[in-house]
């Protein structure tokens, strides 16, 4: 039998987890060859997702949050190479908020999240392919913007070690006396909004920010885009975002937003918008935004929310094919 090769991809901020270290010596002794490789400076995920394939490795692991999901996916997606001709990709969550992670109902135990690329065949997911003003991009979980993507940015970063999550709830609520609508124009197959919105959401995956689930019902196989706006609520801003944080995000959104399924969309703006790219802020005047089906091949859960049909997936053997 051939030996499993891993290759574990891990933000360097996490470099010191003990949970992490402990399971990677446990698949080591039950016979997968795994490597690890940590990230320091931009461009070291790309570096090494290359480096990877070169190598010829069965699987490879992003070790982290949504951003170092999203910057070996975009490695991956850039190769010539059809998806079952890459290695397959897994997840170990090791983020502040986890937000495709927490979705996909990915194991946060690193023990675990890794002895699930063992128990799962990988399937083939979709990703976003953003064109920006011209330049390209790519998105595994969700393109956001507005009242969301400013609390995003906004959040300081010890207190999102601090506290998680909740730091964006925190600096949310800080910025609901001060948000400002944004004008735009959104046009798909058969769909067309105008207006100014306070938040925006593009899925490929369900939520950002820490939890905001802009996209409820997004799908990660389904070839379709998940697109919600929540336009400018003429003066009742803060109170209803204040009803927002209190009764849950969901309420609000289903009885206020505009939703859609696309394949593709197209946004324009006079001034230029800022989308968060699972965490990376992008900003530009026009966007268009491709899903891109089957892109990748990833080991999820069996029952997995975010796939069709997920409770029928196949057992695999240890070295994730």
């Amino acid at each position: 039998m051939t030996t499993p090769r891993w290759r574990l991809i891990l933000n360097g901020k996490s470099a010191g987890d003990e949970a992490l270290r402990d399971a990677v010596g446990e698949c080591r002794e039950q016979g997968v060859q795994l490597e690890v490789r940590v990230t320091w400076e931009d461009g070291d995920a790309e570096r090494y997702v290359a480096e990877a394939i070169d190598h010829g490795v069965d699987v490879i692991v992003a070790a982290g949050g949504d951003g170092t999901l999203s910057a070996v996916v975009e490695t991956l997606a850039h190769r010539e190479e059809p998806a079952d001709r890459l290695p397959s990709l897994a997840l170990v969550p090791m983020g502040t908020a986890n937000d495709f992670a927490t979705a996909a109902g990915i194991p946060t135990e690193p023990g675990q999240a890794l002895a699930l690329i063992g128990q799962v065949r990988p399937q083939a997911i979709d990703l976003l392919r953003v064109d920006a003003d011209g330049t390209p991009w790519w998105c595994a979980n969700l393109a956001s913007g507005g009242f969301g993507t400013q609390v995003t940015v906004e959040t300081d970063a010890g207190l999102k070690k601090m506290l998680g999550g909740l730091a964006y709830v925190i600096t949310g609520i800080a910025k609901l006396g001060r948000i400002e609508p944004i004008a735009a124009r959104l046009s798909g197959p058969d769909f067309a909004w105008e207006g100014d919105f306070i938040a925006l959401g593009i899925g490929n995956g369900r939520q950002a920010g820490g939890g905001q689930q802009l996209c409820p019902q997004a799908l990660i196989d389904d070839g379709l885009l998940d697109v919600t706006v929540l336009p400018e609520l003429e003066g009742e801003v803060t109170a209803t975002l204040g009803q927002m944080f209190k009764s849950g995000t969901q309420a609000a959104l289903e009885q206020l937003a505009t939703r859609a399924r696309l394949p593709w969309l197209q946004i324009a703006s006079e001034r230029p918008l800022t989308l968060n790219l699972d965490g990376e802020p992008v900003q530009a005047r026009r966007f268009r935004i491709d899903c891109v089906p089957g892109r990748v091949r990833m080991h999820l859960p069996t029952g997995c929310p975010l796939l069709r049909g997920a409770s029928h997936q196949e057992g695999a053997t240890a070295d994730g094919r």
